[in-house]
């Protein structure tokens, strides 16, 4: 029968963190039956692999939709490779959507190299993004995926209630909110009602463009940052030219079977 794995990831420990399916494949079933198998599984994301060449394909579904790039859903996959299923190199090369990603083990933490985001400034009706939050930005950019709205002070992240019914209409993957922190260089929110996810716990893919924004605002290329989800995440970035470098733990809750027939 399939294997299925449960993670919580960029944590270490149990019930906090990012919760993610992982499910090795020997083929690739139609992937109609990989967006149900998420649906089923209801975490924000699924991550499927398989073996390719010197590496490994991976996928990730949230519950609605396939995406293009996801970070606690890898952590999550090389945690299970290196911990479950025997493999026994320092480092994996995965294939995606997005590109070759590289992801290395130093002791118990783990370290995955994604594409640094460029950010532009928001043209479009600022309002329309306040309302939808809750709170008027200081600052709106646009990168790859998402909004990315810079507020002054931790508590504005903390008590921030978002209208997911407004907020779905915004044409984007989802919508960060950022500022500086207490106990790290700068604290976060991640709300992607359109990819079927009202609020993320911890979104390591986000993260590529936060670490570009706090980088250059705290003139810096190494932070540590903090997802004030209830379950609540660690992550150390580092900007690396065009690369940025997300680092952070993992802890096994679930080792199941799933059955198709």
């Amino acid at each position: 029968m399939p294997q299925l794995f449960q993670v919580d990831a960029f944590t270490s420990d149990l019930f906090k963190g990012n919760p993610a399916a992982v499910c090795p494949l020997n083929t690739w079933p139609d992937d109609t039956i990989l967006q149900h198998i998420a649906r089923e599984n209801n975490l924000s994301e699924t991550a499927f692999f398989m073996r390719e060449h010197d590496g490994y394909r991976l996928r990730w579904f949230t519950p609605t939709v396939e995406v293009d790039l996801c970070g606690h859903a890898t952590l999550a996959t090389a945690h299970v490779l290196w911990n479950h299923l025997d493999y026994a190199q320092d480092e994996i090369r995965f294939f995606s959507n997005s590109g070759e990603l590289l992801v290395r083990r130093n002791g118990d933490s783990i370290s995955m190299s994604f594409p640094n985001d460029e950010l532009f400034e928001y043209k479009d009706d600022s309002h329309d993004v306040a309302y939808s939050i809750g709170l008027e930005p200081d600052e709106i950019y646009r990168g790859k995926y998402d909004l990315l709205c810079v507020y002054k002070e931790k508590n504005d992240i903390l008590c921030m209630t978002p209208d997911f019914h407004r907020l779905k209409r915004l044409e984007v993957r989802g919508v960060i909110i950022t500022a500086p922190g207490s106990d790290a260089d700068f604290v976060s929110r991640f709300f992607a009602p359109q990819s079927g996810i009202n609020e993320d716990p911890v979104t390591g893919s986000a993260h590529t463009t936060l670490t570009a924004y706090w980088s250059k605002k705290l003139g810096k290329t190494q932070l540590h940052a903090q997802q004030l989800s209830n379950r609540g995440g660690q992550i150390d970035c580092e900007l690396l030219g065009n690369r940025v470098e997300l680092t952070g733990k993992a802890r096994t809750y679930l080792i199941g079977e799933y059955y198709l027939d």
